[in-house]
């Protein structure tokens, strides 16, 4: 999936003449704490909370509180891990797209991405979780998918999580079938690690309210 894709229409963008105060007034209102700026409708930069609430005058316009933005963005050519990466690596809650020559086309949300994460990975579908630990060498993703099948199961989404001092992976599957044992048995019996499995319905509810409460907590 690409960024031009994961663009929403719910955050409209601040022009540079827009003031400090209408910055903030907009921020409440859509729950986030970074808007972008655009002058003549270019982008500008990105603008947080933060850098607004240091200027002691907010009825001046943007263009005088700030002399220069952080012109934060991603390719609207880009994957959805390079926007989540720079996300994550700026700390921020939304994230402009532009194109090629660098024109604005809208932008994305933390709330947003990861409604969509959600969707695209079966986390809102029936099914039961197995997270595997295994050393790096170890691992194939052909093998795992072979003993999920032999069991008449299918992988509905699967990741990956390492740690840069480990020789280890923690792999999670999402498989469409809540009983489990039989798949686990016989993960077992080829030496694979069953760090942890989630596969009767209660489970599957608490894993549904839980994530219902993030995203109700992102958005309110």
């Amino acid at each position: 999936m690409r960024a031009l894709e994961l663009i929403t229409d719910e955050i409209p963008p601040l022009k540079h003449t827009d003031t400090g105060e209408k910055a903030l007034q907009w921020m409440d209102e859509f729950k986030v704490s970074h808007l972008p700026v655009l002058k003549n409708g270019n982008f500008v930069g990105l603008i947080s909370e933060s850098d607004i609430l240091d200027k002691l005058d907010l009825e001046e316009t943007l263009d005088k509180l700030f002399d220069h933005l952080p012109r934060i963005y991603a390719l609207s050519s880009a994957h959805i891990y390079d926007v989540l990466h720079q996300i994550s690596e700026n700390k921020v809650s939304v994230l402009p797209i532009l194109d090629e020559k660098e024109s604005y086309q809208g932008c994305t949300t933390v709330y947003h991405l990861l409604t969509v994460i959600a969707n695209t990975g079966s986390i809102k579908e029936a099914g039961g979780i197995i997270v595997l630990e295994m050393n790096m060498v170890d691992y194939s993703m052909a093998q795992i998918a072979q003993i999920v099948e032999s069991n008449n199961g299918k992988i509905l989404s699967s990741y990956i999580m390492s740690s840069p001092d480990s020789t280890k992976l923690e792999v999670t599957l999402k498989i469409n079938d809540s009983e489990l044992t039989r798949i686990i048995r016989t993960f077992e019996r080829y030496d694979y690690t069953i760090k942890a499995s989630f596969q009767n319905s209660e489970e599957e509810d608490d894993i549904r309210e839980r994530y219902e409460s993030l995203m109700n907590f992102l958005k309110f």
